[in-house]
């Protein structure tokens, strides 16, 4: 939907029946996707909540105001066409999952990411049979490929939607073990920011804040609320 500019034409959108799920449509007229595709999504929850979206604009339509809109567009089009592609390059961020590399100095960073973040690879392992091994600094660290099978093993299984979510959890993240724990409800989404964000808030400690920065943080954390939200829609059935 980026750069799309059109004038709301519709006085209400309404939840209707589809092939597949449920879609949405604007006096009678079914939305569809970028690429023209039907707009049908698995549960009416998800399908009331992309309504909502678009009876809420007035004047110019802002795709930035329709996030699970947009997800629902990206699984139909992007994610359907290469489900095994996407997969594989979700599944392989836990090669190099942000969970594992710790500081060396200074010792209380070490200290903090130590106590945020192996609560949650020994989750994993628990879960998963998932071990992933752990090093200081930022040079790739080899993993159990057989840990790493079982964590692909979760991103393999998942549906489009499922994916669409999962995509934007793991990539804001940088973290497949804390995008799976929320799909999983171990955590939630705000907690998987804040423990997403150890080094950058213990920066913030030291040198202060940057309000550029700041206002990009507030941006990726509405997305990865967001990301959440549409993990639960998309599970929601009638």
């Amino acid at each position: 939907m980026s750069g799309w500019k059109a004038k709301r034409f519709w006085n209400a959108a309404a939840v209707t029946e589809a092939a597949g799920g449920y879609g949405v449509a604007l006096d009678g007229r079914p939305v569809r996707t970028p690429a023209k595709a039907p707009l049908a999504v698995p549960t009416q929850a998800l399908a009331a909540a992309i309504a909502a979206e678009w009876d809420a604009q007035s004047g110019l339509i802002d795709p930035r105001t329709m996030p699970m809109t947009r997800s629902a567009n990206a699984a139909i089009d992007k994610i359907m066409p290469q489900r095994a592609e996407v997969a594989t390059l979700l599944a392989d961020y836990g090669g190099t999952d942000l969970l594992c590399y710790r500081a060396a100095t200074p010792a209380n960073l070490r200290a903090r990411q130590n106590a945020a973040w192996q609560p949650l690879l020994d989750w994993a392992e628990t879960r998963f049979g998932a071990r992933l091994v752990v090093t200081e600094g930022v040079q790739p660290v080899p993993q159990d490929p057989a840990a790493l099978a079982r964590l692909a093993a979760q991103v393999v299984a998942m549906d489009p939607f499922e994916l669409a979510a999962l995509h934007d959890l793991v990539a804001i993240t940088g973290s497949l073990v804390l995008g799976l724990a929320v799909t999983d409800a171990q955590i939630s989404a705000d907690a998987a920011w804040q423990l997403s964000r150890v080094d950058e808030d213990w920066q913030i400690s030291q040198w202060g804040a940057d309000d550029e920065a700041t206002a990009h943080a507030a941006l990726k954390r509405a997305a990865l609320l967001g990301a959440e939200s549409f993990w639960h829609l998309a599970h929601l059935r009638a």
